[in-house]
């Protein structure tokens, strides 16, 4: 039997990032590059910035988790910022996008209000063009195929597949053996 470890790299230059902290023992000296308060897993470590930007350049990652503003129904992401507010500058998704690993989203299905997330084109800047592999929601799972576009592979257990098109503004493939997740995902849990 083979034991599979993961670690998770805050690209500000933690590997090791645990889980987020139990109330009341959080530590603000320890935060990822959202600044949202983390811990550190067991065997982590710490590394400059620059030596995180060189993982990811240089192709070390297998696969890359982060959150979007809005996806394209040709796997563009835009996450980085909304026009007309500050930012203090653009931060390392571009890199992380484009160093070649796997690229995984994962966000809420609809925006305040119900504005829709999942577009036929982002109305806001690119981060990076046609690089996700997986869309992950708090009502499904889509996977990205060439030929097909984005395939809906798994359902929360409270969502239907008509609730999920009403709300995309994309066409969506559903899988022949569509799978049911136990309960909603949200990123407030």
């Amino acid at each position: 039997q083979m034991c599979i470890r993961d670690r998770y790299m805050g690209e500000n230059g933690i590997v090791g990032m645990g889980p987020y902290p139990k109330k009341g023992q959080e530590d603000a000296d320890l935060i990822n590059a959202g600044k949202e308060t983390i811990t550190e897993a067991i065997g982590h470590s710490h590394n400059r910035s620059s030596d995180a930007f060189g993982m990811m350049r240089g192709k070390h990652l297998h696969m890359t988790m982060l959150g979007s503003l809005q996806v394209s129904e040709t796997g563009d992401i835009a996450n980085w910022i909304i026009p007309g507010q500050k930012v203090k500058g653009m931060g390392g998704a571009m890199d992380l996008v484009t160093c070649g690993s796997r690229v995984v989203v994962v966000m809420e299905h609809v925006g305040p209000g119900g504005t829709a997330k999942f577009l036929p084109k982002c109305t806001i800047p690119l981060t990076g063009k046609g690089c996700i592999s997986t869309l992950i929601t708090d009502m499904g799972v889509f996977e990205y195929k060439d030929k097909e576009g984005f395939v809906l592979t798994e359902i929360a257990s409270d969502a239907t597949v008509e609730q999920i098109k009403k709300l995309s503004l994309i066409h969506i493939c559903r899988c022949r053996r569509l799978l049911t997740c136990r309960s909603r995902w949200s990123p407030y849990h």
